[in-house]
């Protein structure tokens, strides 16, 4: 069988299937040389300028750099075509390693720095690999499985890493050192994404064409479509500030908890996260029609934000030991922050029947999530620096619960009130 990509004849070496694998281990390659750093404490580091603590210092550069990575990923990603992506993804990642390198090599805190030149590429990854999985029928159970590598690579990254400072590496080259170990991953699953088949005729007639957007078309789709957007990405900001803060905080917060210095406990505690999320976003792939699978994603969102507050309330009540706490703190934020980063924006292109890409949407999203993720860092460290990491955790749990709730009923509200019965439906079969 040959599929054609551009102009020249390609045999399909791998199925759709082993594609989305592949496009899991690229992501899940890409969190080794973004996260293992977390592991690490830096308690022996002196407080910086503000009384900044030294990691949350490192946290903040890196976010910035990743923050800034994404707001030129709004056009660099929404323009990039088909050609040239597995070379830019190891490029990217090839920069990013030898921030981590440099970060290992210059003394503390001069190498602060470095922590931000490592986040600059890592940015447009996501949007990178998501260009191979979408625009298909099967991009909810093919975007599930990606979606799920950012669930279960951060906790296992992180259990490498302390193997690693096990080994005896010290906390400043264990980062670079880790991602070392993952550059094999990275290569096989490149050269597997280079080999999927590109969206057959069936899979543009549902999802419609994805191009790339110029100035010009993205202007126009944030005219038309401004208030929605302003709903999720408000939504949004807030799941990925306390995202960010339970994943980059684990530590501390296992600490909290009684449950310090196990390294197995931050990938066993997101295994489950991972399989609720996936399974619940994988059966969006059964929806064909589009405003029906996106009002859907907005109730999965709803439910995740439930969970979130509801999981919490129990926990204080002492009803929840404390693995099963993160558990379903954890699963709620994933049900609730993943469909964002994948199978919401691609079906909202295909509801409104757009030719476009969903990278644009992704990364206006990502852009607006990761400053409010710098926002909660600077606000815990110089509005509330004597509030321990657990409590801190539980009320900003609250208030995303209770906010992300409000603002998805009124965005779905938006869809079916504006869209609704005009909406594009896929043809039939």
């Amino acid at each position: 069988m040959f599929e054609r990509i551009g102009k020249a004849p390609r045999t399909t070496i791998v199925s759709l299937g082993a594609g989305a694998a592949a496009a899991f281990c690229a992501y899940f390659s890409m969190y080794a040389f973004r996260k293992p750093f977390a592991a690490a404490t830096f308690a022996d580091q002196p407080a910086l300028l503000l009384d900044l603590d030294y990691k949350t210092t490192l946290l903040i550069a890196q976010v910035l750099g990743y923050a800034l990575s994404k707001l030129i990923g709004i056009r660099m990603i929404a323009e990039f075509g088909r050609t040239g992506r597995a070379g830019a993804i190891l490029t990217l990642i090839g920069i990013s390693w030898l921030a981590l390198i440099l970060f290992g090599a210059v003394p503390a805190p001069w190498n602060i720095g470095f922590l931000f030149l490592n986040g600059l590429p890592l940015g447009m990854i996501w949007g990178l690999v998501f260009s191979y999985v979408e625009g298909r029928r099967a991009s909810e159970a093919m975007g599930a499985l990606l979606c799920a590598s950012f669930i279960l690579s951060s906790g296992v990254v992180k259990s490498v890493a302390i193997l690693v400072m096990d080994w005896g590496v010290g906390e400043f080259w264990m980062p670079a050192v880790t991602g070392a170990l993952f550059f094999p991953l990275l290569l096989l699953s490149l050269w597997l994404l280079e080999r999927m088949p590109p969206p057959d005729d069936r899979d543009i007639a549902e999802r419609t064409a994805r191009v790339p957007m110029r100035a010009r078309e993205r202007a126009s789709f944030l005219r038309n479509h401004g208030v929605a957007m302003l709903l999720l990405v408000s939504g949004y900001v807030l799941l990925t500030a306390i995202r960010d803060f339970r994943d980059n905080f684990a530590a501390e917060l296992w600490i909290a908890m009684g449950q310090g210095g196990i390294a197995s406990v931050f990938s066993t505690s997101e295994l489950p996260v991972m399989i609720v999320a996936l399974t619940a976003l994988g059966a969006l792939t059964l929806i064909r029609d589009n405003m029906r699978a996106l009002l859907a994603m907005h109730g999965i969102i709803l439910i995740g934000a439930l969970l979130l507050g509801l999981s919490t309330l129990a926990f204080q009540h002492g009803w929840l030991a404390p693995f099963s706490y993160m558990i379903l703190t954890g699963a709620g934020l994933y049900l609730a922050y993943t469909p964002f980063n994948a199978m919401l924006f691609d079906r909202m292109i295909a509801a409104l029947g757009h030719v476009g890409n969903a990278g644009f949407l992704i990364y206006i999203a990502d852009s607006s999530g990761y400053v409010g993720s710098v926002a909660l860092l600077l606000y815990r460290s110089l509005a509330a620096p004597s509030m321990d990491w657990l409590s801190f955790y539980i009320s900003c749990a609250y208030l995303t619960a209770i906010a992300v709730a409000v603002l998805t009923v009124c965005s779905a509200a938006w869809f079916h009130f504006h869209v609704g019965k005009h909406h594009v439906r896929p043809s039939a079969a």
